[in-house]
């Protein structure tokens, strides 16, 4: 019971991801694909608002005597060469391709594990939300993400199909990770979303998600230097909170 009380919102949110699949994958084939084309644009000028949202918590944070907007922007650099180093998109793909061959999906099975991967899993909601299950058993902050996910959800699954159930998965492990050791850093973080910390990361997460608010908005384009390596930008979610105790 104890393990099931500090990772609820994560069980919850997990499971809105999958109805909305589901509910997607059962609604998408009966809308016309332009219809569907538009409801993904819908969804990136939404992505991108999330995303500039989270991004201006930069404004006015430091780190010692630097501007938190410097620190998100050496992060990202650094994590971009880190994740181009390490072939992360590449490894995304690959963990995408691997599933649809184990499970027999088809269509854009890969694009959408790994667009909804990345956008279920990166803001302040997930870090915050899961790190207040984990010191105190409040699920309040992950039971609110898991209403916008579940609905975004639906307008993914219903353009790039069940790859996006499969995002849960990720979701599951990272947000349930956090929460299992929240309680282990309830010394360091008295007050998580107040944290420069946690702040830094989400500022850093905010621009990640507004290069996932581009692609949407790209329709999928196949076109490859057309899209923002997001994947391979991921290690700068590490290096910011770093940056940000060396700094400071």
């Amino acid at each position: 019971m104890e393990l099931f009380a500090r990772t609820s919102g994560t069980w919850f949110n997990m499971g809105t991801v999958v109805l909305g699949t589901a509910v997607g994958l059962a609604a998408g084939g009966r809308l016309p694909e332009r219809m569907g084309r538009t409801l993904m644009q819908v969804l990136g000028l939404v992505t991108l608002l999330v995303g500039l949202r989270m991004a201006w918590e930069l404004d006015g944070l430091h780190a010692g005597r630097v501007p938190g907007v410097i620190v998100a922007l050496v992060s990202l650099a650094l994590g971009a060469i880190a994740g181009e180093a390490l072939g992360l998109e590449e490894r995304l793909q690959t963990l995408g391709d691997f599933l649809r061959r184990r499970f027999r999906g088809s269509g854009r099975f890969t694009e959408g594990f790994v667009t909804a991967s990345l956008l279920f899993c990166i803001g302040p909601m997930a870090i915050v939300g899961s790190i207040q299950n984990g010191l105190s058993h409040d699920s309040r902050t992950l039971v609110l993400k898991s209403a916008l996910d579940g609905i975004a959800s639906i307008a993914l699954a219903g353009v790039y199909g069940v790859g996006v159930g499969f995002s849960a998965l990720v979701l599951g492990a990272l947000q349930g990770g956090m929460s299992l050791g929240a309680a282990g850093l309830a010394r360091s973080l008295p007050d998580p979303a107040v944290d420069p910390r946690v702040l830094l990361v989400s500022g850093a997460g905010g621009l990640l998600i507004v290069g996932i608010g581009v692609n949407l908005l790209l329709g999928g384009l196949s076109v490859e230097d057309r899209r923002v390596r997001v994947g391979a930008m991921l290690p700068a979610l590490a290096i910011a909170p770093a940056l940000q105790a060396l700094l400071g």
